[in-house]
């Protein structure tokens, strides 16, 4: 259940929202949740964080607290009358190494862009209250994030001279929804967005994430998701016999002996281990090692290849070859898959708990905002186990959240659309391997509200720096994008 373009650390496997392209922000992913705690390679930074002042609640005047958010400047390619491009941040910690790495910077130089990057409210350092209680979480919302990027952009142009400046707004993943957003809501404060891998369209249950997992996989092999789909029935089947249990934990590498005492036992062990394909399949390929991510080396030709190795035995065992190859890949010696360990994991409401990095909040958005629940209600998908109850038994059981989360999601497309945004300078970049894709917009809605679906790429794609074997469509892509900005901000 991740969450965007900008991934750290992932989040806890039962999230399965993999939204975010890079747990650091800008594509940040919304949205899954691998309990994996990614390795994550330090990387220098000579951008220095800011603070700006908001209210912590805007829609109430009643409300007088205000907090400190963070935000990062570069202003190494502006020149005097150019535009300011502002990258939204999303479900994870802003990473500061997009001040100096993305296509949008290679736009901000041709253009003369100022450079801002605004955190989320509630992640990383931008923590407006004592705490991650449910009683606060209810400050933490997207309507909250834009009025946040609504004030600092006011302000910002207020005090740096730049009121007539056109302000371009950047997000990837669940951010570059919130750039679709701004645009809408603020059409007075942003003059265009782009909206990558944006899920514009909220849904509490969400089985088509999960197809496009297949497709994806069997563009590489058409055998590959049958393998898997085998596999997973197989695992799926011995989970029924406590005389398997020993040897699934061994097979698995489990750091505990494998106990089912519940559906929910069963369902989170399920997802996790599904999650190691979701997890390749979203961020296919992606350049993203600029960020400090790790295990880009892992992707769709690398499970498929384990997948169809017949020497390593039958599907099952090529199954868990792949989850030991994902524990080599990320350092770890053995995964935590106890539903009682995730859910206390999850609702420590320090700021130092094991969730706090984004986990914690992104999966409140999810219970309270979007769904977006990765579930494996289709028949046309290759894992078994997770439905959709296991995904909402986790809002009551984390924030004893029990009510229908159907009318929040009717009142969260009724605020800003759907499929069937009204606005204007809004494009919106897709990859046809994401399986976000699926709810984002793939096809024009209008000459200023064009769509750029890129065949053979996944999450964010666009968003990161190019190199020598991007596929071609990934550069003409980046290069359409470029000639919308430069036509609109001429206009």
């Amino acid at each position: 259940m991740a969450l965007g373009c900008i991934s750290l650390v992932k989040y806890p496997a039962a999230v399965v929202i993999v939204l975010a392209c890079v747990f650091l922000v800008p594509c940040a992913a919304h949205h899954r949740s691998s309990r994996r705690n990614e390795a994550q390679r330090h990387v220098k930074s000579d951008v220095h964080e800011q603070w700006f002042t908001q209210r912590l609640d805007h829609f109430n005047g009643a409300e007088t607290r205000f907090w400190k958010q963070r935000y990062f400047v570069n202003e190494s390619f502006y020149r005097a009358g150019g535009p300011v491009f502002l990258m939204i941040g999303g479900e994870g910690p802003a990473n500061p190494a997009w001040m100096q790495y993305g296509s949008w910077l290679l736009y901000a130089q041709k253009l003369g862009a100022l450079c801002l990057l605004l955190e989320h409210r509630f992640y990383g350092k931008s923590q407006p209250t004592e705490d991650l209680s449910a009683v606060n979480l209810r400050f933490l919302s997207s309507r909250q994030a834009l009025a946040d990027l609504a004030h600092f952009r006011s302000v910002t142009a207020a005090t740096r001279g730049l009121t007539k400046s056109k302000w371009v707004a950047f997000g990837g993943s669940y951010p570059g929804s919130l750039a679709a957003w701004f645009r809408l809501k603020y059409p007075h404060l942003v003059y265009a967005s782009v909206a990558t891998s944006a899920p514009v369209h909220a849904t509490v249950n969400f089985p088509e994430y999960l197809e496009v997992v297949w497709r994806s996989l069997a563009a590489e092999n058409p055998d590959c998701p049958l393998l898997v789909k085998k596999a997973s029935d197989t695992l799926v089947d011995r989970l029924k016999d406590p005389k398997t249990y020993d040897n699934i934990t061994k097979d698995f590498r489990l750091c505990s002996k494998l106990q089912i005492q519940s559906k929910m036992d069963s369902a989170y062990l399920l997802e996790s281990l599904a999650g190691n394909f979701m997890d390749v399949v979203q961020y296919n390929e992606d350049n993203r090692g600029f960020e400090g991510a790790v295990g880009t080396n892992i992707t769709i030709k690398v499970l498929c290849s384990v997948m169809l190795d017949s020497s390593l035995g039958d599907p099952y065992d090529r199954y868990a070859a792949v989850a030991r190859l994902m524990q080599k890949t990320f350092s770890q010696s053995c995964i935590n898959t106890q539903y009682k360990s995730y859910i206390q994991d999850m609702s420590n409401t320090s700021w130092s708990g094991p969730e706090a990095g984004g986990g914690r909040q992104w999966v409140y958005q999810t219970c309270t905002e979007f769904g977006f629940y990765q579930s494996t209600d289709s028949p046309n998908q290759p894992f078994n186990g997770f439905p959709l109850p296991y995904f909402l038994q986790q809002c009551a059981d984390i924030y004893n959240l029990s009510n229908s989360l159907d009318d929040a999601i009717q009142q969260t497309n009724e605020e800003y659309g759907g499929y069937d945004t009204k606005s204007t300078r809004i494009v919106f970049p897709n990859g046809s391997i994401d399986p976000w894709h699926a709810l984002g917009v793939t096809q024009d809605i209008a000459s200023d509200l064009p769509a750029v679906f890129i065949k053979g790429t996944a999450h964010c794609a666009n968003m990161y720096p190019p190199r020598a074997e991007d596929l071609p469509q990934l550069g003409l892509a980046r290069d359409r994008i470029f000639i919308l900005l430069q036509k609109w901000l001429a206009e």
